[in-house]
Order: C-alpha cells, then sequence, then structure tokens
C-alpha cells in the first residue's frame, strides 16, 4: 500500500505509505544527484514494483533499465545502456511487467515500445523508430500498462492517443 513517485529534475524515487498519517516521502533508489553507477538515476521516467517489491526503474537519460531488489539501493542494469547482451535503448520513459514477469518498455525517444522475452528483447511496435500517427507507429510513447486479457495500452503523448495492441504469449 504505497504510491511510488520520479519526481522531474530530481534524480530518485519516493515512496509514501498509503497506511500513514505522516507526510513523509522516503527517497528509495536513486540520491538526487544525476549519475551513472549503480546506486544513482539520471532523470527516471517509468518505474513499476513487482509482487516481490523488486524496483524497475526507466532511468531515462542514462537510457537503461535498472533493477532495484527488495530494500537495496544498488541496481542491476537488466537492458540498455551499461546491460550486456540486450537491446540498445534511447530515452526509455515507461516499463511494465505482464504476468509471466517479462519487461514491456516505452522508448520515447526511438518512438517504440520493446518487450523481453525467452530469446531475449525485441522491438514489438515501432520497429522502423521513426515517428508517425499510423496504427502501427507512435510519436514519443511515454508509458504503458496491461489489462487482464493481454491488452497493452501505450500513451502516444505527440499523437494525442492511447494506442491498444494485443501480445500474444508466443511472440518469439
Amino acid at each position: 500500500n504505497n504510491i511510488y513517485c520520479t519526481p522531474l529534475n530530481y534524480h530518485q524515487v519516493n515512496t509514501k505509505s498509503l497506511n500513514s498519517n505522516s507526510n513523509i516521502w522516503t527517497i528509495a533508489p536513486g540520491t538526487g544527484c544525476a549519475g551513472s553507477t549503480s546506486t544513482t538515476l539520471y532523470d527516471p521516467r517509468g518505474i513499476f514494483v513487482d509482487t516481490h517489491l523488486n524496483w524497475y526503474v526507466a532511468d531515462y537519460t542514462n537510457n537503461r533499465i535498472q533493477k532495484f531488489l527488495s530494500n537495496q539501493l544498488n541496481g542491476i542494469t537488466i537492458a540498455g545502456t551499461g546491460a550486456t547482451g540486450t537491446i540498445s535503448l534511447s530515452g526509455p520513459a515507461g516499463i511494465v511487467l505482464d504476468a509471466d514477469g517479462y519487461v514491456f518498455i516505452a522508448e520515447y525517444l526511438n518512438n517504440r515500445i520493446v518487450g523481453s522475452g525467452p530469446n531475449g528483447f525485441r522491438c514489438l511496435v515501432g520497429c522502423s523508430t521513426v515517428a508517425g500517427s499510423a496504427s502501427n507507429q507512435l510519436y514519443y510513447p511515454s508509458s504503458l500498462n496491461f489489462d487482464s486479457y493481454g491488452n497493452m495500452f501505450v500513451a502516444d503523448r505527440y499523437n494525442h492517443r492511447i494506442q491498444k495492441f494485443y501480445v500474444t504469449s508466443n511472440i518469439y
């Protein structure tokens, strides 16, 4: 029962218990100073907390996804800059995991959605990386989420729309 946020230009993730009368926010991952070490973030945009309370942070300016194990302040780069054998990222802004634990990333500057699977990461939508308004194109996707039917919803910022995609379990 917590709320999480990534305040713009603070280079950290803040959390607050919804079960408390206190107005105190706690700094979780990030130090408040921009950086690219395992304990720092640079303009984090999106965050996802899984059922084990691990945090996944879209570290926008560092072009990476950081995973912070529950109650840990040292992150592990799981995609993008600094991660071996993964996909290159440019401005990851949104992150979500599906029910199977696969990672999906809204990549703002490449106008695409990438996802992980049993064979690694691959592009799912907007794979030309060219911004556009066709049904298979995005223009600065900023966040994404799934419903219980497997539909993926993407906030397509500069097209001023929400795009709906169905991601099958056998995409690889």
